[in-house]
């Protein structure tokens, strides 16, 4: 059987692979426009056997290697991407065997699985998104791309929901765009804002990574571990934090914004560095092991405590800080402007640019690296902005931000 075959005949059995894989699997779905792709980094193969007994499963090791490497290398934007999350989704040895071909977006600039929505994005080029906001429920939806398609259903990546408080304003963030309970396996994490809505935080789902300073509430706690299913983290952890500078005498000018990225070390961004990069999402809690997790937790508090103000940059635990960059004043145009090299087109006071920033004097940070947009946010229509993030964020911590920028600000502005 010849390779463009196999192929072919992957594309037709895809519907029957996925149905077969979802009655088997348990675990996280990404869903899209009703079709749900079973997520290879977080599925359970606790009923795979009839699957396994099938003939795709029984393909030598060198032919299954060869052939997903090249449909990996084939199929290299959305939809088209959905037959390498099929692959995945055919049983054990096909899962393992993806899993090792699909790179990082830091490594190939592709979001594939879920756990790519929180790995950091490539350092050459920006992956380029786009903003959907629904005034009447209050939700906000990101999706993979230039802009909206007019024939081909979006890929939606994450989904928001803003929810108004008494004392703050919460943005729930899901896989989903149907789901935002904090109890579900869909639930990413949130921001919460202060009263005044000048003070965000970022709040993740799972701890932070290895070499990254790990900051965590005892107030963060979502739920009692009683309460709710073990197979799901019990504790929001505080991954960044977000401020924007009081405008009390109403001076002309946009707002200005600083980003504390708590999970991210300053020397990410240094020659040699790099970001941490998650590889899969939190696995079931045990709870015969809730003494060993209430120890790691009160540790995690222990590091947070002791970090909490820290100032020292420039030390591998320093964290790394994007500020706003600033516009220039155009004489004829009467506005400030920036340059959004055409992504942005429409006139906006939520309209922004993050560049790296040191805030120690005695740390020389480059030129090139003080000039790079990391993060870049935009409207182009009533209810659409752009939304383009590289490296060392994530699309999760880009869309976070970009959600503080829709949140009333009236001691800003």
């Amino acid at each position: 059987m010849s390779f463009k075959s196999i192929v072919r005949e992957l594309k037709e059995m895809r519907d029957g692979i996925g149905s077969k894989s979802r009655r088997g699997f348990e675990g996280k779905h990404w869903r899209s426009k009703g079709r749900s792709f079973i997520a290879p980094d977080i599925v359970a193969a606790a009923s795979s056997e009839a699957i396994e007994q099938g003939q795709w499963a029984n393909l030598p090791p060198e032919l299954l290697l060869d052939i997903i490497k090249r449909v990996e290398e084939s199929e290299t934007a959305w939809p088209a991407r959905t037959v390498v999350v099929f692959c995945a989704s055919v049983c054990r040895s096909w899962r393992d065997i993806t899993k090792e071909i699909v790179k990082t977006p830091e490594e190939c600039g592709k979001l594939t699985f879920p756990i790519s929505l929180k790995q950091p994005g490539p350092r050459d080029a920006p992956i380029q998104c786009f903003i959907k906001r629904d005034r009447t429920t209050s939700t906000f939806r990101l999706y993979f791309g230039l802009t909206p398609s007019e024939n081909e259903p979006d890929k939606l990546l994450l989904a928001a929901k803003k929810i108004r408080r008494a004392t703050s304003t919460d943005f729930v963030i899901s896989l989903v765009a149907d789901d935002f309970s904090r109890a579900s396996n869909t639930f990413v994490g949130k921001l919460r804002s202060n009263f005044l809505g000048t003070k965000f935080t970022i709040y993740d789902s799972q701890p932070p990574t290895n070499g990254a300073a790990q900051h965590i509430s005892r107030q963060s706690r979502r739920f009692n571990a009683k309460q709710i299913s073990p197979k799901l983290p019990a504790y929001n952890y505080t991954v960044s934090t977000i401020s924007y500078e009081l405008n009390v005498l109403r001076t002309r000018g946009p707002r200005r914004m600083q980003c504390t990225m708590h999970s991210i070390p300053f020397s990410s961004i240094q020659e040699g560095g790099t970001a941490p990069t998650p590889t899969s999402f939190p696995q079931c809690f045990e709870e015969n092991k809730s003494s060993s997790s209430s120890s790691s937790f009160s540790a995690l508090s222990a590091i947070s405590n002791n970090n909490n103000n820290n100032t020292n940059i420039g030390g591998a635990a320093a964290a790394l800080v994007l500020k706003n960059k600033s516009p220039r004043w155009h004489e004829q145009l009467q506005c400030w402007c920036l340059n959004f090299k055409g992504r942005v087109t429409v006139a906006s006071v939520k309209n922004f640019q993050l560049v790296a920033a040191s805030v120690d004097p005695s740390v020389d940070l480059a030129a090139a690296e003080q000039e790079k947009v990391v993060l870049q946010f935009g409207k182009i229509g009533k209810d659409i902005f752009t939304m383009d993030y590289r490296y060392p964020i994530s699309a999760f911590q880009a869309f976070a931000i970009c959600l503080s920028s829709f949140d009333t600000k009236p001691a800003c502005e």
